[in-house]
């Protein structure tokens, strides 16, 4: 892990084509603008852990259930 010290206003470059700008400090935050092409995923990392416990919850629920919910019947019973 690379650990970087920035101010307001000064920015970082990540493979040439990636760049994190320093927006806003607070006592406990930070504010930054990324500056990325569109199809590279930016994702909040809870948001990140959230997809893959979504992920495993659905392999986890049974195909009848899901193809049930896939087709939108509305016909099933846990």
């Amino acid at each position: 892990m690379l650990i970087l010290q920035r101010k307001k206003g000064e920015s970082l470059s990540i493979n040439h084509n990636i760049t994190l700008t320093v927006m806003e400090t607070g006592a406990d935050w930070v504010k930054l603008a990324v500056d990325a092409p569109k199809e590279i995923p930016i994702l909040r990392t809870e948001l990140k852990e959230a997809a893959a416990e979504n992920k495993k919850a659905a392999e986890a629920a049974p195909k009848e259930l899901l193809e049930k919910l896939k087709l939108g019947t509305g016909q099933f019973s846990p």
